[in-house]
């Protein structure tokens, strides 16, 4: 049995290209890496992919201080000597992978590509319908490089249809398919939504299940196959009641704020005691959701059984859900003068489902994901310093997982995949370097 720890977890041994940008198919290399597959990152340093190792190469100092857009969350808000390596829209989602670079443009990046495809099982890639074509390692020349690859394409849209071509992120592909006018307040219009990515996680774990799927399949079979995952189908599954209510009845669902999309009442979010200190703006909220007629019972118990909350018409839900203005209203009168965390654990000791509103300071302080361990700390690249990471999170009793690798530096991996993985003397690894393949940083030019 192999010393290695790694080569104890249920994808050990597995080989797997990441040819995935942003957050949908990066999820789903990521995954697979905790899992224990050897995933190989394959970057350009001539192209830089945005919102994947951040949105700019290179954001300015007061930029970064400012939490502009994209440039918000860096490392002791500094951008730091290779910012592309610490963008905390990638640090997450790059955890126990290997990265190294070669220009997929040229010739010769192609080939040194075709030897990584002949020793690799599978390969992942979310970009816009037509990009590994264009870069001319579109289907058949994977199949040249290897018969029985496996190969998962994440389309926005598919690979046909009047959409095919369109490029979307996340909040896109969340409109198509209706969720953004699912979220929200019926008083308000659209514009007051603030953006979701949702979908993006759901079609990353789709990704990987499909991936194990087709191994097991190549391994029964000896046959490797091309996947389609188109990224806005797999956030329509999220949808299923309000797609189907419109195929039943011709309803179209609307937007209820926090409020049961099933019906229940009262189900809300509730203001709680603020923390008297001023350093969360006084704002706290607790979430209850009372699901049926016995929780219902529990929530009066846990507020002391007022007289008002002891109307036959309040047994049931239906007379619940016609006055939820009016227990809306009552219910944030008892729970203002609670503070969160005692009014979950009251309430939860009623019955009622409940818990606190949390902002990211708290999360991380939270006592049980300090019980359950969510956090480990690793170092980042470039001593730039060490910080609190998310482990993974399934939790396998004989093959557990964890961060074997904090997130990778572009090309950090480069020695090992060129002269191990791929066998290349010394005198080729120089040239390709010379040539503009191997290095650790962007063109200078790319901002």
């Amino acid at each position: 049995m192999s010393s290695d720890p790694a080569m104890t977890l249920p994808l050990a041994g597995i080989r797997v290209i990441d040819l995935t940008v942003v957050w949908a198919g990066t999820f789903g290399t990521t995954l697979l890496a905790d899992l224990g597959a050897e995933v190989i990152k394959v970057e350009n340093m001539h192209v830089w992919q945005p919102m994947t190792r951040g949105g700019q190469a290179r954001p300015s100092a007061e930029m970064v201080k400012a939490g502009a857009g994209w440039a918000v969350g860096y490392p002791n808000a500094e951008p730091g000597p290779r910012p592309w390596n610490y963008a905390p829209t990638f640090v997450q989602q790059f955890r126990n992978k290997h990265s190294m670079t070669v220009d997929l443009v040229s010739d010769e990046g192609r080939e040194i590509f075709a030897n990584l495809v002949s020793k690799s099982d599978a390969l992942v890639e979310n970009n816009a319908s037509g990009t590994l074509e264009k870069l001319g390692i579109g289907p058949d020349f994977l199949r040249q490089s290897r018969e029985d690859i496996i190969a998962l394409r994440m389309p926005a849209y598919g690979s046909n249809g009047p959409y095919r071509f369109a490029r979307a992120l996340g909040v896109h592909l969340e409109s198509v398919m209706g969720h953004t006018l699912l979220r929200g307040y019926p008083d308000l219009d659209p514009s007051y939504i603030t953006s979701i990515f949702s979908g993006d996680y759901v079609a990353g774990a789709h990704a990987a299940f499909a991936i194990m799927a087709a191994l097991r399949h190549r391994r029964r079979t000896g046959e490797g196959q091309f996947i389609e995952l188109a990224q806005a189908e797999c956030a329509g599954g999220m949808l299923a009641q309000a797609f189907m209510d419109y195929s039943f009845n011709v309803v179209v669902q609307e937007r209820t704020g926090n409020r049961s999309v099933n019906g229940h009442a009262p189900y809300n979010l509730y203001p709680a005691k603020s923390d008297g200190d001023g350093t969360d703006g006084g704002d706290r909220w607790i979430s209850i959701s009372v699901m049926d007629d016995d929780q219902w019972l529990g929530l009066r118990a846990a507020m002391g059984d007022p007289e008002w909350a002891r109307d036959p018409v309040l047994r049931r839900e239906a007379g619940r859900l016609e006055r939820h203005d009016e227990l809306d209203a009552r219910i944030g009168e008892w729970t203002s003068m609670l503070e969160d965390y005692e009014l979950m654990h009251l309430l939860q000791s009623h019955g009622v489902p409940a818990a606190p509103v949390l902002d990211s300071s708290r999360i991380y302080d939270d006592a049980h994901v300090q019980h359950r361990g969510l956090n480990e700390t690793q170092d980042l690249y470039d001593d730039v310093g060490t910080f609190r990471y998310n482990t993974p999170f399934m939790r396998f009793s004989e093959t557990p997982l964890g961060i074997r690798k904090p997130a990778v530096a572009l090309g950090e991996d480069n020695d090992y995949v060129y002269r191990e993985v791929l066998g290349y003397s010394e005198s080729e690894y120089e040239r390709f370097r010379e040539r503009g393949h191997i290095g650790m940083d962007y063109d200078p030019e790319i901002p």
